[in-house]
């Protein structure tokens, strides 16, 4: 389809979640393996990581345990798209995957499950034990 443009920019909202925020949710119905968003993202270091773990961005950047661990993992990675709305679940409806290109790591949100218009879009985080005490993680 290389001469066509599946526009998904109606597919998803974003809108406030009761008891934690922003959240995404489904425009349209998604089935078991569709593809939600695809977003590039920034890579950074240990060095960055703390710096950025005493800012908002804290809440908003992803961990990656698909990369083998090496003397020099990195810190984790900010993702630019509406990937970053998407909430936690103990029971997600979607998950990321990773992908690396010459242009950078790229995060992807898959559907494991079919989504209903009006759902919440969420997946699972895989960092929660370094989140700070004070953050609650509700269903």
């Amino acid at each position: 389809m290389v001469d066509k443009i599946f526009d998904r920019s109606n597919a998803v909202y974003v809108k406030n979640a009761p008891g934690k925020g922003r959240g995404l949710f489904a425009n349209i119905s998604f089935k078991l393996g569709d593809l939600i968003e695809c977003a590039p993202t920034w890579e950074f270091d240990n060095e960055d990581g703390r710096f950025i773990d005493n800012t908002g961005l804290l809440e908003y950047y992803f961990a990656r345990l698909d990369k083998g661990l090496t003397s020099n993992p990195p810190a984790g990675y900010i993702v630019f798209g509406l990937i970053s709305m998407v909430n936690h679940s103990f029971n997600p409806n979607a998950q990321i995957f990773w992908t690396d290109e010459d242009t950078g790591a790229w995060a992807s949100i898959v559907a494991i499950r079919d989504i209903n218009v009006g759902e919440e879009i969420t997946h699972r985080y895989t960092d929660i034990s370094g989140y700070p005490s004070n953050i609650n993680f509700i269903e």
